[in-house]
């Protein structure tokens, strides 16, 4: 076992299991996401709940945070919650105070600011909560924020230019990051393709002159960079033979299903930039400025650098021999 420790509780208020994983504090104190999310057996919850907070580590240490990996995990009833969600996010807060400081939650899959804000009513180890609440807010504007510093530097290595005008871009989710993405390309003078399985977001893409597609034809669709901005496992042995884009570069979390997958990309003269560094702007920018305290310059410096992160990790293979144009990882 890698995790310093491990958690998994049946929420005295709402029945459910909780789990808090923190996999390091090496660093400093861990920090991770809170996701309410339903899972077939809820000790399938539990191993994502691993996965996700080893992530974290490996997130913010790339990103240069005195900060550990951990994550706060919900089983959710696959028929739906008939309680009151306060009970979840109270029973999640009474676990997070038993760990007496050594791991902060914010936003993440099923979450948001004002969940937020209800977890810091039974302890302080929150961010992203409402602005209103003293907190740094929604967190999705900074991760597209990222998202754009990271597109920049994929361009600049692939293409020879970061200028985002003029390229191609098929974004695979229109949730509150990727909607961000989709917004800012434009305004960019990006050429657009963008999917979702919620069929409402279709007006989100039109707002902004993108081509509505289907997830599939999306992530095989023929352009410049394919932006995964919904759940993770999207790059497989199954999807990445189907793929007709130069680069990969997106928000969404665990984007390979297995490590091997990046040799597969890699195989197929793919540049692919880890999603641990392309989708770290709201995590940068929430814990910098509530864990961190750090001034909007230094925030904002954090930001511009995830793109100087990836130049360096696509640059590496070159100062050793490798082919960074055609790196898997």
């Amino acid at each position: 076992m890698e995790h310093e420790l491990v958690i998994t509780r049946r929420g005295p208020r709402c029945g459910l299991p909780v789990t808090v994983a923190i996999h390091s504090t090496a660093r400093g104190r861990a920090a991770g996401g809170c996701r309410l999310k339903h899972y077939p057996h809820w000790r399938d919850s539990v191993t994502d709940t691993l996965r996700l907070s080893e992530a974290m580590t490996a997130k913010c240490a790339i990103a240069g945070l005195p900060l550990g990996g951990g994550k706060t995990v919900v089983a959710m009833p696959e028929q739906g919650y008939a309680g009151d969600r306060r009970d979840v996010l109270l029973d999640v807060g009474d676990t997070i105070a038993l760990l007496d400081g050594r791991y902060a939650t914010g936003p993440d899959v099923g979450t948001g600011p004002d969940d937020m804000a209800v977890i810091a009513e039974r302890t302080p180890y929150v961010f992203c909560r409402p602005e209103s609440a003293g907190g740094s807010g929604d967190s999705s504007p900074h991760t597209a924020t990222g998202v754009l510093s990271a597109l920049r530097a994929v361009c600049a290595h692939r293409f020879g230019s970061p200028a985002l005008a003029g390229r191609s871009f098929a974004i695979l989710g229109l949730g509150r990051v990727g909607a961000h993405v989709l917004r800012m390309l434009a305004g960019e003078g990006a050429r657009l393709i963008a999917a979702d399985v919620d069929d409402s977001r279709r007006e989100v893409a039109a707002r902004h002159g993108a081509a509505w597609t289907t997830p599939q034809q999306c992530l095989s669709a023929e352009v410049d960079v394919l932006v995964p901005a919904a759940l993770g496992g999207l790059l497989t042995a199954r999807s990445v033979p189907a793929l007709r884009c130069a680069a990969v570069a997106g928000p969404a979390n665990n984007q390979l299903d297995t490590p091997a997958t990046a040799r597969l990309l890699h195989e197929r003269g793919i540049l692919w930039a880890p999603d641990i560094v392309v989708g770290a702007g709201g995590l940068i920018h929430a814990t910098a400025v509530e864990l961190l305290h750090e001034s909007p310059a230094q925030v904002a410096a954090r930001l511009d650098g995830i793109g100087d992160t990836l130049t360096r990790e696509f640059l590496a293979p070159r100062r050793t021999g490798g082919d960074a144009a055609h790196t898997g990882s």
